[in-house]
C-alpha cells in the first residue's frame, strides 16, 4: 500500500495578529491601562468640557478593551451628530447598533460613571492611553515585519519599504500638532523679517542666479519645487549649478539622489563646468595637456571641499528616501535636497501598477518631508509630449504638461520649467543657440515669472542673460574667470605656444 503523501497545510495570507496570544508567548501582557480607559469613559458620561478635548485626541484604537471600544465609538457617532452624551442616549445608541448587551448592558455604563476621575486630570488620561495605543500599533507592526520577513515569496526591497511604512504609520496616526496663537506667529514672523533685514535679503537657500533670487528670494525651507522640462533640454544640468552654487559659494549642504545616473558622472559634469574644460577630456576620450592638469588640481580644490552628498541608490524607495534626509538634515545639517528625478522614485508596495495612484503618493511624500525636516527639496520631473506636438508658441510648457499626476503641480508650491528655444526648433537664428527661459509657472508664495538666460552646452551651465552679454563684451579683449578663451595659465609650450581654442569644447548635450 502507498505510504499516504501528507499535503503542507496552506498558509493563511496575512492573518491578524492576535496581541493577547502575541503577548503570552513572549511573556508580557500588551501594552494597556483599563482603569484609565473607565476613568476617560466616566468623565466623558458626566463632564460635558471633557468631550471636545477627548474627541480631538482620541480614535477608538486608543482603547485596548473592545467594550471599552464600543462605547467610545458609540459616544463619538453621537457627537458627530450633535447629541448630548448621557447615560441615557449613549444607552439608546448601543442598543441600536446592537452592542448594549455586548458592553454589558445598562449596568457597565452605571458602573462606568462611578468610575470618574478628577476631569482635570483628563489630558493627562488621554496622554496615557494614546502612549499604550502607539506601543501596541508598534508591537502589531514589528510583528507584521517578522512574518514578513521569514517569506522567502517576498522581495527585499518591498520588505523594506513596507516596514518603513507601517513603522512610519505606527508612530504619525497618533501624532498631532498643536494649534498655535496668532499673536506668538506674529512675533516669530517679526523676529524672521528682522533677521532677514540684517543679512542679504534673502529668506532661503540662494540658487547663484541674481535674476532667479530676485523673485524667489532663494529656496524657502519647507518648499517642494519641481523643475520639470523635455529630456535633454538642461534639467540635471540646471539643478547641478544650483547644488554647486549653494555648496560652494554660500558653504550651504545640499544632498543630491540621483536615481538616473551614478555618482561619478555627476562629478565629471560638475568638474567641466568648474574648469571650463572640454567635456571630451573630461570623459578620458582626449588626453590633458599639462597646464590642464594643473588647472584641474587648482580649480577643483574648492568643489572638492564643498559640503555636496550624493546618492546614486537606483529606484529609490521613497520611505527610504524620507530616512535617508532625516539622517542628513540632523547629522550633516543639509539645508538643500534634490531629487533626479521624481519618476524614477518607488511609491508604496501597495501602489504598484497603478502608476498615476503611485506618483501621487510619491508626490505627496516630498512634500511632507520637505515640511517636516523643514528644508527645500527640488525634485526634477519629466513633461508629457503635449508640448511638441503644439505649434509655434504654443509650444511653450504649461502646467497640464506635467506627466503622470496631477497631484505634482497640486503638492507643488513652486513650479519651474526649462525652455529652450534651440531645442524646440523655434529659432534659425545662431544667436538663440542656448537661448534659455526659465518659467516660473506656479508659485504659491510669489509672483510668477519668465528669466532670461543661456544655456553653455560646451560648459554644461546656465548663466544670466545680462552676464552672458557682458562676457561677450569681455573676450573682445581679454580672457575672463567666466569666458576663457584661452587658458588661465598661458598656452601650453607643448602645444607649439598655440593656445586651446574654445571651439575645441563642441556643442555636446547635457
Amino acid at each position: 500500500m502507498a505510504e499516504e503523501v501528507k499535503k503542507r497545510p496552506a498558509r493563511r495570507k496575512n492573518p491578524s495578529v492576535n496581541l493577547d496570544t502575541l503577548g503570552l508567548e513572549v511573556g508580557n501582557r500588551p501594552p494597556q491601562a483599563l482603569d484609565v480607559e473607565e476613568a476617560v469613559l466616566g468623565a466623558l458620561l458626566i463632564e460635558p468640557n471633557c468631550i471636545d478635548e477627548a474627541m480631538d485626541e482620541l480614535t477608538p484604537s486608543c482603547f485596548y478593551s473592545e467594550k471599552n471600544r464600543m462605547i467610545f465609538e458609540a459616544m463619538r457617532s453621537l457627537n458627530n451628530e450633535h447629541v448630548a452624551l448621557d447615560f441615557l442616549s449613549v444607552s439608546q445608541k448601543l442598543k441600536s447598533n446592537g452592542n448594549l448587551e455586548a458592553v454589558g448592558g445598562t449596568v457597565a455604563l452605571v458602573q462606568l460613571s462611578q468610575k470618574i476621575g478628577a476631569a482635570a486630570h483628563i489630558e493627562y488620561y488621554i496622554r496615557i492611553l494614546k502612549q499604550k495605543c502607539i506601543q501596541r500599533e508598534l508591537i502589531t507592526a514589528s510583528y507584521d515585519i517578522l512574518r514578513s520577513s521569514y517569506d522567502e515569496a517576498i522581495n527585499v526591497d518591498d520588505l523594506i519599504d513596507t516596514a518603513q511604512t507601517k513603522l512610519f504609520a505606527a508612530i504619525q496616526n497618533n501624532v498631532k500638532k498643536d494649534v498655535q496663537e496668532i499673536g506668538k506667529v506674529i512675533n516669530d514672523a517679526l523676529d524672521d523679517i528682522q533677521r532677514l533685514q540684517d543679512s542679504s535679503g534673502l529668506s532661503g537657500v540662494p540658487s547663484g542666479f541674481p535674476s532667479i533670487d530676485k523673485i524667489t528670494l532663494g529656496w524657502q525651507a519647507s518648499d517642494l519645487i519641481i523643475l520639470a522640462a523635455r529630456p535633454s533640454v538642461g534639467k540635471t544640468a540646471f539643478v547641478l549649478n544650483l547644488a554647486r552654487n549653494a555648496a560652494v559659494e554660500f558653504n550651504m549642504p545640499v544632498a543630491f539622489f540621483s536615481l538616473e545616473m551614478p555618482a561619478i558622472q555627476l562629478a565629471k559634469r560638475m568638474m567641466v563646468s568648474e574648469t571650463r574644460l572640454s567635456a571630451d577630456k573630461i570623459k578620458g576620450g582626449v588626453k590633458l595637456a599639462a597646464w590642464e592638469w594643473e588647472q584641474l588640481d587648482i580649480q577643483l580644490k574648492r568643489l572638492a571641499k564643498a559640503p555636496i552628498y550624493i546618492d546614486d541608490t537606483p529606484s529609490l524607495p521613497v520611505m527610504e528616501f524620507r530616512s535617508k534626509v532625516k539622517k542628513l538634515v540632523k547629522q550633516k545639517g543639509v539645508r538643500l535636497i534634490v531629487v533626479d528625478y521624481l519618476q524614477l522614485m518607488q511609491g508604496p508596495a501597495e501602489l504598484r501598477g497603478m502608476r498615476e495612484q503611485e506618483v501621487a503618493a510619491i508626490s505627496r511624500t516630498l512634500k511632507a518631508t520637505a515640511k517636516e525636516m523643514n528644508v527645500p527639496i527640488i525634485a526634477l520631473s519629466q513633461l508629457s509630449r503635449q508640448s511638441e506636438n503644439r505649434q509655434g508658441s504654443n509650444r511653450r510648457p504649461q502646467l497640464s504638461d506635467l506627466r503622470e499626476s496631477g497631484s505634482i503641480e497640486q503638492d507643488a508650491d513652486m513650479v519651474i520649467f526649462i525652455h529652450r528655444y534651440d531645442y524646440q526648433g523655434l529659432s534659425d537664428n545662431p544667436d538663440d543657440v542656448g537661448r534659455t527661459q526659465i518659467i516660473i509657472a506656479k508659485h504659491r508664495n510669489g509672483a510668477i515669472a519668465d528669466v532670461d538666460m543661456r544655456f553653455r552646452a560646451d560648459e554644461v551651465r546656465f548663466v544670466d542673460e545680462q552676464e552672458s552679454l557682458v562676457n561677450q563684451a569681455d573676450s573682445m579683449g581679454f580672457a575672463s574667470a567666466m569666458n576663457d578663451d584661452n587658458p588661465p595659465f598661458g598656452p601650453d609650450p607643448m602645444m607649439g605656444g598655440i593656445p586651446m581654442s574654445s571651439n575645441e569644447f563642441g556643442n555636446t548635450e547635457f
